[in-house]
């Protein structure tokens, strides 16, 4: 007798339709008695058949969706740890997999940001902007100052709404802060000419022409490579030649961003992947008196990274609903930045309480370790992200 507001018991999961009686294989004719031949192993079930099956056995297969998916998400999501003690505890079959799980929503993840970020429709706005061009074309200071000056009031007005905006705000502020820079470097310069009882110096000289730099001079494949003594010389002519592609890149990162950040975004799960196996071996090290196996760390690893995959996915579906049902201060806006605000919350505290749960220390010694793990994998991410973002320079 099982409790009615407990049950515990394993739902079946859908089988494949059975064969019909006296049915023979097809590919050696013996009798069937199940769903593959016990003969040659040949499944019953082929692909000439309706192609919702095919979806959904598609589906089944690569992601594991099925009645067990909606059983996993809540817990997943609201209850720490609860699905990494399931594990442990042999209740394992009514839920996704760890490794599907983490797997699709990676995925889901990722591809929902690529598209629902964008970096404004391939509008950026970086130090050599026409309105610092022109502050830097000044000759004398009070002709620095008037046309900083005029600038600085024109991207004011633009973002105050008195006139047309050329970007979003980030971006105005950007040229507000490339504008500063432009006036105080060629009043520097002016002012030492002046020292120096030399005639002023002439403009800089534009150059639109993107370049990337190391030893403080602008990368060369010839006078100036990017070298490495500990790598062979094959590895570093690799390098350079992704530096080059890199260089190259570049200007089409500056007209369409976006290329960028696709590149980058696809290149993230692919790193998250390989991290894994990392924050499992950093959770083994700081619980090595548990005495667990590694692989019981990596499912810890696992639902955790799921659970931020999927508190992400929440983050990036409640900010698309913002900008399209109250892009404009009210109080719907308002409940959309709490909600927002809320998840952005519940990340670390979830992963805290997951820590506790699962471990079962005191809370000095969980708060202790779970720093000492967030801030060094912390710096693990900043090292992959970085590495993505150059990965996505390269292959764009």
């Amino acid at each position: 007798m099982t409790d009615a507001g407990n049950d515990t018991s394993v739902q079946p999961l859908p089988r494949a339709p059975a064969p019909t009686p006296g049915a023979a294989c097809g590919n050696c004719g013996t009798r069937l008695l199940g769903p593959h031949c016990h003969a040659c192993g040949q499944p019953v079930t082929g692909l000439v058949r309706h192609f919702s099956s095919l979806v959904g056995d598609f589906l089944d297969s690569v992601f594991d969706l099925d009645s067990r998916t909606p059983r996993t998400l809540w817990p997943l999501f609201a209850r720490p740890g609860h699905l990494s003690l399931e594990y442990f505890a042999g209740r394992r079959v009514r839920y996704v997999s760890p490794v599907r799980l983490f797997f699709f929503l990676a995925i889901v993840t990722f591809f929902v940001a690529q598209l629902l970020l964008s970096f404004g429709d391939g509008v950026i706005i970086e130090t050599d902007t026409p309105q610092a061009d022109a502050v830097s074309q000044a000759m004398t200071v009070d002709e620095v100052r008037a046309r900083r000056d005029a600038a600085m009031q024109e991207a004011r007005d633009a973002r105050s709404g008195k006139q047309p905006a050329v970007g979003p705000d980030p971006a105005l502020v950007a040229l507000e802060v490339a504008i500063e820079k432009a006036a105080g470097d060629r009043i520097a310069a002016l002012r030492q000419a002046e020292r120096a009882g030399t005639p002023p110096p002439p403009p800089p000289a534009g150059d639109d022409s993107p370049t990337m730099s190391f030893n403080g001079r602008p990368w060369d494949p010839v006078h100036n490579r990017l070298e490495a003594r500990w790598l062979p010389g094959f590895a570093n002519d690799w390098l350079n030649a992704q530096a080059g592609r890199a260089q190259r890149n570049i200007a089409r990162v500056r007209d369409e961003p976006d290329l960028f950040k696709d590149a980058a975004l696809g290149a993230a799960p692919t790193a998250l992947m390989l991290l894994l196996p990392v924050f499992a071996l950093m959770l083994k090290l700081a619980y090595l008196f548990k005495h667990r196996l590694y692989m019981e760390h990596l499912i810890i690893a696992l639902h955790s990274h799921a659970f931020l995959c999927l508190a992400l996915l929440l983050v990036l579906v409640v900010a698309a609903l913002e900008r399209w049902l109250a892009p404009q201060p009210g109080p719907a806006h308002t409940a959309f930045l709490v909600v927002e605000g809320a998840l952005w919350t519940w990340m670390p505290l979830y992963l805290l309480l997951m820590q506790k749960r699962i471990y079962g220390q005191g809370w000095v010694a969980t708060l202790l370790k779970f720093s000492v793990l967030g801030i060094s994998y912390s710096v693990l991410l900043s090292f992959a992200a970085a590495f993505v973002a150059i990965a996505g320079l390269v292959g764009v």
